[in-house]
């Protein structure tokens, strides 16, 4: 299939079912003209109600790959996927995703079992492949800190692209690479950044205009939603304490182990 051709893109990493936040960052990346929306999975996990955010993806022609989340519900599977290695981050883990498989309405299933993996387009003649955690591994976590170029540069010469898209972790950043490739994690629009602000984030790609050799630009955008709504929506679903404490502090409490160093040493936990 021949990749779909833009000049400015809005990308969404994972939502965790918050669809105040993908409400709010449309309608931001609207008012930024942007040529298509897409987004890279997790669809549910963490907040109430993940039926709410199918038909804003629909109604808004949002192009979506699929997340650990998304292939775990679709296929019926009794566990996320998400990677976890500790016990507390894998309770967690299983609290939510028994949440959202309950919630979730069988006649979404077959749709998220048939999101493609991977998706490609291109941006002013640069190659953009999108995944949600690695090109090779759907869950594969990609840390700013702890993950080398010589591995990313390689990532990007295997699956053949200029500029590699990804989430998952949940923190977004970017790695100029050789030959002037890139790799972005574009962040989460389901919960705040373990930074103390309860904004969210997203990204835009743009094409850098008349230069076919110049990278595309980048630009992670914050989004500011009602999070306090969101977080009595929670507690009103009898979602963990933690959870909420998240969405109204800015600080995560949950999936920490998997942090880094560096990263975790960023937040108050």
């Amino acid at each position: 299939m021949q990749a779909q051709t833009h000049n400015r893109i809005a990308v969404f990493g994972g939502l965790y079912s918050n669809y105040l936040a993908l409400e709010s960052a449309i309608e931001d990346a609207r008012r930024r003209n942007v040529d298509a929306f897409y987004c890279l999975g997790d669809l549910g996990a963490f907040g109430p109600h993940p039926d709410r955010i199918f038909p804003i993806l629909l109604d808004h022609n949002v192009h979506v790959i699929r997340g650990n989340y998304d292939d775990s519900i679709g296929r019926g599977w009794s566990d996320c996927q998400c990677g976890y290695t500790d016990p507390r981050d894998n309770h967690f883990a299983s609290v939510s995703y028994r949440y959202t498989y309950a919630r979730t309405d069988p006649k979404w299933r077959p749709w998220l079992r048939d999101l493609p993996e991977h998706r490609r387009v291109d941006l002013g003649g640069k190659r953009i492949l999108m995944c949600h955690g690695s090109p090779r591994r759907m869950n594969e976590f990609l840390w700013e800190s702890a993950t080398s170029t010589p591995f990313l540069d390689r990532l990007a010469r295997r699956f053949d692209a200029d500029v590699v898209l990804c989430t998952h972790t949940g923190i977004h950043w970017r790695r100029f690479l050789s030959d002037g490739k890139q790799f972005v994690n574009v962040g989460v629009l389901g919960r705040p950044e373990n930074d103390g602000l309860t904004n969210v984030w997203y990204t835009i790609l743009e094409a850098a205009g008349d230069s076919s050799d110049a990278p595309p630009a980048v630009s992670f955008i914050p989004v500011v939603y009602d999070h306090e709504r969101l977080a009595a929506e929670m507690t009103a679903e009898n979602l963990p304490e933690e959870f909420v404490e998240t969405i109204l502090t800015g600080w995560w409490t949950t999936c920490l182990e998997i942090l880094p160093a560096k990263e975790r040493k960023r937040g108050r936990y």
